[in-house]
């Protein structure tokens, strides 16, 4: 068991199923790895959503990770999943992370894992690496990489940074709030504008080179949220805990759980059975003088 990593994603927990080889004594090409990101998002609804699941990606890798994305990309599919990132590193010699996720965002420990036993001998057969490697499966993470058009319109309201492709008005790097998608682009409402530069600006998808949120205490907070009940969900399709009942709202994967503003007290309708009111009833009865309304 390795101790707990922190990383830019959040807080990772993960272990090690066989210790990582050479490829000459190996009897595998990978060693598996599981990760679980805490990434707090909306549980999955019972039913996969094929639209999502087959939404195909704006953000794609070149070169050895393309070939390894050529692998996965279908058995996610077929198991309910989608694949957000393939990332190839030199960490521990060579580490191939792949980042995936329900259709509505959501990822456990025990997708990680199943993900893992099922893509492990897929890739040791097609062979996309030249070497031996680790196999990371993780969560997208809080701060998470946005790389379908259903992430932007899904974190509207979030700050988010962007890196472009192709220049758009003389710059490649953007940061500010996500505004939703019209059309083919996205709109963002920048913060690091300068002086006679617009606010708001379009950006168009196919030309988004990296897209990810920007780690706040905002996301943070809809994070927790979203966590606790895809918790409560899993735990709920395991029988640990009762069904919600009938009546219950699931919530829109593709709405933002941001808390509603509290309402003002209506004034006009205040409640009448205070102490005054009663006093009043009580001389009332009585026949008595009211001082306050006279004669």
């Amino acid at each position: 068991m390795t101790p707990a990593r922190f990383g830019q994603t959040g807080r990772t927990f993960g272990f090690w199923a066989r210790p990582n080889q050479t490829k000459s004594d190996r009897p595998s090409k990978t060693a598996k790895r599981q990760i679980l990101t805490l990434d707090m998002t909306d549980p999955t609804a019972g039913s996969v959503d094929t639209d999502l699941l087959a939404e195909p990606r704006l953000v794609v890798e070149p070169g050895a990770a393309a070939r390894v994305s050529a692998v996965a990309a279908p058995v996610l599919q077929g198991m309910g999943y989608r694949l957000v990132r393939i990332k190839i590193s030199a960490e521990s010699g060579c580490t191939v992370q792949i980042m995936a996720e329900r259709p509505d965002g959501s990822m456990q420990i025990e997708d990680c894992e199943a993900i893992s036993k099922a893509l492990s001998p897929v890739l040791d057969v097609a062979d996309p690496i030249d070497r031996a490697y680790r196999l990371e499966i993780s969560s997208p993470g809080i701060d998470r990489p946005l790389v379908r058009r259903s992430d932007f319109e899904r974190y509207a309201g979030h700050l988010a940074k962007i890196e472009m492709a192709v220049a758009h008005q003389g710059r490649k790097r953007f940061r500010g709030t996500l505004a939703g998608v019209e059309g083919d682009a996205v709109r963002l409402h920048r913060d690091d504008i300068r002086e006679g530069e617009d606010a708001d600006v379009m950006l168009i998808m196919e030309d988004i080179a990296d897209a990810r949120l920007v780690l706040t205490d905002e996301l943070i907070a809809e994070s927790m949220r979203r966590g606790k009940a895809a918790e409560r969900e899993l735990r709920q399709s395991l029988g640990l805990e009762p069904p919600p009942p009938p009546h219950a709202r699931k919530s829109d994967p593709l709405k933002s759980n941001k808390p509603k503003p509290k309402l003002k007290p209506n004034k006009k309708n205040a409640p009448k059975n205070t102490k005054e009111h009663r006093l009043a009833a009580e001389r009332l009865l009585r026949d008595e003088f009211d001082p306050k309304r006279g004669d």
